[in-house]
This record gives structure tokens, sequence and C-alpha cells, in this order.
């Protein structure tokens, strides 16, 4: 949350600026002859608030994303399970009325697409959504392939395999849906992670009970 809080005060402040620089053109633009070069001034101007708006509402997205993926991660942590269940019980109560609250805020942003652009995504989103379907069958098989597919989308230099194929269906979708894929795999192989050490810890707890159920065990014939 503290990483958050910082995030929203900067958009916020710049969604204010924005809307005072807007009354000050407008201002301008009412307080002399509204001819062709003032409309002109005015209309170029606008371009950037328009923009700036999109990339605020954009951020505000993002995160709405982060958010909701941070009460996931805590409701679903180690520390949740080593509580007593009335106080996990309350605790959950807590982390779904925040959710309740985040889902609330309702920001959408469109992206306009020429149709190859919107088959790309089509395509692209397709392939996402098959490995996902597969998590349950091979989780390990899934984040390899993700990975690859994260690689395609990744402008450095990549770490493993890269999904070519995957690669060229991004390329031709709109910049602003190469950036929202990015962001996807991103946050699915961060749950696969989380997922993986929760699962480690666990077996690691039930391993740890066990040996010491053993050691009881072995006194009580000594």
């Amino acid at each position: 949350m503290m990483i958050i809080m910082p995030l929203l005060h900067i958009h916020l402040r710049s969604t204010l600026e924005v809307c005072l620089l807007t009354r000050g053109i407008l201002t301008q633009i009412a307080g002399r002859d509204r001819g062709q070069h003032y409309i002109d001034n005015f209309l170029y101007k606008t371009i950037f608030l328009v923009e700036a708006l999109r990339e605020a509402a954009t951020a505000v997205e993002q995160e709405k994303e982060i958010l909701l993926e941070m009460i996931h991660s805590i409701q679903n942590s180690q520390d949740m399970r080593q509580i007593s269940d009335g106080e996990r019980e309350e605790l959950n109560l807590t982390a779904n009325r925040l959710m309740g609250r985040t889902l609330t805020v309702e920001v959408s942003v469109e992206t306009i697409r020429n149709p190859q652009q919107q088959e790309s995504l089509k395509h692209a989103t397709r392939i996402i959504d098959e490995v996902v379907s597969k998590f349950l069958d091979d989780l390990g098989n899934a984040k390899s392939h993700l990975m690859s597919l994260y690689s395609a989308c990744s402008s450095e230099v990549p770490h493993g395999p890269v999904d070519q194929k995957f690669q060229s269906i991004v390329i031709g979708c709109a910049l602003e849906d190469q950036k929202k894929i990015k962001r996807r795999l991103e946050t699915l192989l961060r749950n696969i992670e989380n997922s993986d050490k929760a699962i480690k810890l666990l077996e690691h707890s039930k391993g740890a009970g066990s040996k010491t159920l053993q050691q009881n065990a072995e006194s009580r014939f000594n």
C-alpha cells in the first residue's frame, strides 16, 4: 500500500493540473475573438490534454490491477495459514471487503485498432488463454510456455527461448495492446511463482510436522 499511495497521489495531482490547464485555455479562448487562429490553437493544445487524460486513466487501470493482486496475494500467503481460524476468517472478511470496494472503480480506456490489429489481439489473447487452461494439468510446462511468450514481448535480451510465432502476432497488435499483453503475462508469472512458494512452504510445514510426530513416536518406545 505504501508503494501505491504515492502513485495515486501523483496521478491525482496530474489530473488536477490537466483540469486547471484546460480551464485556463478555455478562459483565453472565451476572452478573445473566436477566429480560426484561436480555435486551431485550442485544438492543438487539446491534443496533449487528451493524451494526458488517457495516460492518467491507464495508470489508474494498472493501479487497480496491482491492488487486486496484492489483496489476493495476502489472502493466499503463508502468514494467513499460520494464524488461528477465527483470525483468518476476520482478515478474509476485511480483504474481501477491500477487494469489493476496489472492483467498484470502473476505468476503461478504449484502444483504437484497425482490423488487422483487432485480429492480432484476438489471436494473442487466445494463445494465452489456452496456456492458462492447462495450469491444472501441467503447471511446470505451462510456466515454461508463459516465459517463452513473455520473452517474445520483452525488449531486453531473453534468458530463455522465445516464441517467435507469438512475437510476430504481438508486433501486429496496437502499441497499447502490446503493453497490456506484457502486463498480463507478468501477472500470470508472478501468480505462478507465489503459488510455487506457497506449495513449497506447505510441503515443508507438513514435512516438519511429520518428522516431529515420528520423533515423538520413537521417544515413546525408547
